[in-house]
């Protein structure tokens, strides 16, 4: 049996039209070959974190930075491009407040993000999919959307150049760009080795970058997010989001329950009495050691097509993997008319309590049981969410040992396991298809 869920993306670059996909881009100063020659953008050059507890080295602190990342570079360039115009509208201008209750769940009215929508470039049954290089991708936008490059120095020390070349002929630079459609001050794009045309996938060195950047923000207002394929994604091209939201997000004060802590320092506990289940991974030697562990994970739910979702939270220190269920279940037609005409695809802000609404009754009717109530739906059972945490312990613990070079280089192999989730086959495009 085929069930349908309908599924229509807000748009995140200014040159992703109907007619996108057909046009060449020569004569718009895009990043394909046409256009990139030549091409100059701003780079900044971080220093690797050697520590997942204390933040940036001392020997860092006593060399001045030459420019504020956060404050500066990247709020500072996302404004210049809002007073250019580049954003389809003016995200500061809409209504945002803290709903009452324990929690502080947050709800932002933005009648405007879900208008002009066209449906989805990707099958949404499967969370591992080939790159299509005729669909959308980053590759597409103008240059005027790119803020700058976001790569490890080379010489160990913090290192900013405001018109570097970029070099496509010998490196994959990674940048940062923004979301035409942001759902908050400073929402970015980050785009990891933007050249490669990598599927939606984490890989351990793409997480480490992202990390990287929580780490260069230092400001824990400021937060990346992931959502894997059949997890609320809209393009399938490797992407982090990030944007900056004065206010703590409620899962980030929800209490937790230890689980374990590895031999590398890496503390993981359970989310405890929050409408998501899911699991926080902090602490570790190193922030390689954190982002390790954390990739394996991933990599253990996308080669077992589970879908899910990522939060980077205090600079860094901190992630939350949210594996969910909701597409599978508005499939199933287990979700009610009520939730479904809000229009809200929970993924990783909605999750994390950052609610978008696009209807004006439903901001002003909006309540902490409402919010409750709709993210109780993403969530896995209790006895789904321990079969799945079953298969990412062994995929952790069974790649512990292995170098870093061969971390980076090779994904782990999937996990193989016994559970009773109903097992997902392909389908045809806007459809999640279940046996």
């Amino acid at each position: 049996m085929m069930l349908r869920i309908k599924r229509v993306p807000t748009i995140v670059s200014n040159f992703q039209a109907e007619e996108a996909g057909a046009r060449s881009g020569c004569g718009r100063n895009c990043l394909k070959s046409c256009c990139i020659q030549g091409a100059r953008l701003p780079l900044y050059a971080f220093k690797k974190e050697n520590s997942a507890n204390g933040g940036k080295a001392a020997a860092e602190h006593d060399k001045e930075s030459p420019v504020e990342f956060l404050d500066s570079l990247l709020l500072g360039e996302w404004e210049e491009r809002m007073q250019r115009g580049l954003f389809r509208y003016d995200v500061t201008a809409c209504e945002t407040k803290v709903i009452p209750g324990e929690y502080g769940f947050v709800a932002q009215l933005n009648e405007g993000r879900h208008l002009k929508k066209r449906p989805t470039e990707f099958r949404v049954d499967k969370v591992l999919q080939p790159f299509d290089g005729n669909k959308f991708n980053f590759t597409k936008v103008g240059q005027e959307e790119i803020l700058f490059q976001f790569e490890a120095s080379e010489d160990g020390d913090v290192q900013f150049y405001p018109n570097a070349p970029i070099d496509v002929d010998n490196s994959s630079p990674s940048v940062v760009a923004i979301n035409v459609s942001p759902i908050e001050y400073g929402h970015v794009l980050l785009i990891p080795r933007i050249f490669e045309c990598l599927p939606q996938r984490i890989d351990h060195q793409s997480f480490l970058l992202a990390l990287n950047m929580a780490a260069e923000a230092a400001n824990p207002y400021f937060r990346l997010g992931y959502n894997s394929l059949g997890a609320f994604a809209t393009i399938n091209h490797l992407h982090f989001q990030a944007y900056y939201l004065a206010v703590p997000f409620p899962i980030e004060k929800a209490p937790t329950k230890k689980v374990t802590t590895l031999q590398s320092g890496v503390k993981i506990s359970e989310l405890v009495n929050y409408p998501v289940r899911g699991l926080i991974f902090e602490g570790g030697n190193t922030l390689l050691d954190l982002s390790n562990n954390v990739s394996d994970a991933c990599i253990c739910l996308q080669e077992n097509n589970i879908p899910y979702n990522v939060l980077i939270a205090d600079s860094g220190k901190r992630v939350f993997l949210l594996p969910q269920c909701y597409a599978e279940k508005q499939a199933l037609g287990e979700v009610s008319a009520e939730l479904l005409d809000t229009q809200v695809n929970p993924a990783v802000w909605e999750i994390s309590g950052h609610i978008v609404l696009k209807r004006k009754e439903d901001f002003e009717g909006a309540s902490e049981e409402n919010a409750w109530r709709l993210l109780a739906e993403v969530s896995l059972s209790e006895e789904r969410f321990q079969e799945v945490n079953a298969l990412i312990f062994e995929a952790i613990s069974g790649n512990s040992a292995l170098p870093v070079e061969d971390k980076i280089a090779d994904a782990p192999k999937s996990v193989r396991g016994s559970t009773r989730r109903p097992t997902m086959v392909g389908g045809t495009q806007e459809c999640v298809v279940l046996q």
